[in-house]
């Protein structure tokens, strides 16, 4: 008699939904990679912009209504890209006077709007107009400020440079910059050399 062959059960893999790959985030790279790297929760950053007295210093800051102007007229892509992608709602700014006798940083500022289209850019006849700049695709962002206080002691360029703390400071490496991004330590050094709170 033969051998009784054992019946065979068919099983059925149980379906799994396919899980969808986490996106990979590039982190972000270059000189300036700690600017654009996330953030943690409620963390604050720190920057610098210039602005020449006889155009804009920061006494008619304080004198603006609710002592806030726009950012308008940078016309660099690397300082645009500060004010579009890196400066957030809250962040904390030095004013720093440039073309000035001494040049120094002289105020504190908050980022009290985020980047958003520079107006000035399409406005023909206005001194910072860009005839190649698109309304529809705008190039060039500000963001708005507000003036917090004056520093006591206005910290000057030569003050900055004798500083061996602040020998990495981008306004040094980068003078041309009218917007930069400003070391958390760095920034408490100049408070200190100002007489102002870290804050």
């Amino acid at each position: 008699m033969a051998a009784k062959k054992k019946a065979t059960v068919k099983t059925t893999a149980t379906s799994k939904k396919p899980v969808a790959p986490k996106p990979v985030v590039a982190k972000p790279t270059g000189p300036w990679a700690d600017a654009f790297a996330p953030r943690a929760e409620g963390e604050r950053r720190y920057w610098l912009v210039k602005s020449e007295p006889s155009v804009f210093s920061f006494d008619d800051l304080l004198l603006a209504a609710g002592r806030t102007t726009c950012w308008d007229g940078v016309r660099n892509f690397a300082a645009r890209n500060f004010l579009r992608d890196g400066m957030k709602r809250g962040d904390r700014v030095f004013y720093y006077h440039s073309m000035a006798e001494p040049q120094a940083i002289v105020g504190i500022c908050e980022v009290v709007r985020e980047g958003y289209p520079d107006h000035t850019a399409t406005q023909k006849g206005h001194s910072h107009f860009d005839p190649m700049s698109d309304p529809s695709n705008p190039t060039w962002f500000m963001v708005d400020v507000r003036a917090v206080d004056r520093l006591p002691r206005p910290v000057s360029l030569k003050a900055i440079k004798a500083n061996a703390e602040l020998s990495e400071m981008t306004l040094l490496r980068i003078g041309r910059l009218s917007v930069t991004p400003v070391a958390a330590a760095e920034w408490g050094v100049i408070c200190g050399l100002g007489g102002a709170n870290v804050g």
